[in-house]
């Protein structure tokens, strides 16, 4: 069974990227293992930091490693990604080992796809990370879920699928699996 690492892109408790995550692992549930990032710690990139590696960054790529895939979940921030997200990406691209010069990161080579909620501006989000994450290395999957918040999400913070957007998630989660399971 495949070992897929969430990435909810908001750290907000309860927030509308961890309510989609929790449908994406149920249409995984009995097909894979999910389990849940923790990066609230990871600093601003700085190449200073770097060495020596300080835990926070090396939890996380620990996390990536170990993991046979990577689903992210995101936010979207004025028709962009999130700067922290897009922050934990640049740090688990950073080659592991800087003497060695084909620059292996963490996340290279590691299948990864993306789902999005927002109100508005998925397709510009998209677009970025279709460019960044194979730019990173990573074997993307492109098969984006794109799920518009309900008009009550702001006002009950529940969010709440059309069966559309569930179907689409569920698609998603099956194209994933195939690309995994290759």
């Amino acid at each position: 069974m495949a070992n897929i690492l969430f990435i909810s892109g908001s750290l907000r408790e309860g927030s509308f990227t961890s309510q989609l995550a929790a449908n994406a692992e149920k249409a995984l549930e009995g097909k894979a293992t999910v389990t849940y990032l923790d990066w609230a710690q990871v600093p601003v990139l700085n190449q200073d930091l770097e060495t020596p590696v300080l835990p926070a960054v090396q939890a996380v790529r620990d996390a990536v490693k170990a993991a046979d895939a990577v689903w992210v979940f995101s936010p979207v921030y004025n028709f962009s990604i999130p700067g922290s997200v897009k922050n934990l990406l640049d740090w688990l691209s950073r080659a592991e080992d800087l003497s060695d010069p084909s620059g292996k990161s963490a996340i290279d080579s590691k299948v990864t796809t993306v789902s999005l909620v927002a109100a508005a501006g998925h397709d510009q989000a998209a677009a970025i990370y279709r460019d960044l994450l194979p730019f990173i290395r990573t074997n993307f999957v492109d098969d984006i879920t794109a799920v518009k918040t309900n008009g009550s999400a702001w006002a009950d913070g529940k969010l709440i699928l059309e069966e559309e957007a569930l179907a689409q998630l569920n698609k998603q989660a099956e194209s994933f699996l195939a690309e995994i399971n290759k």
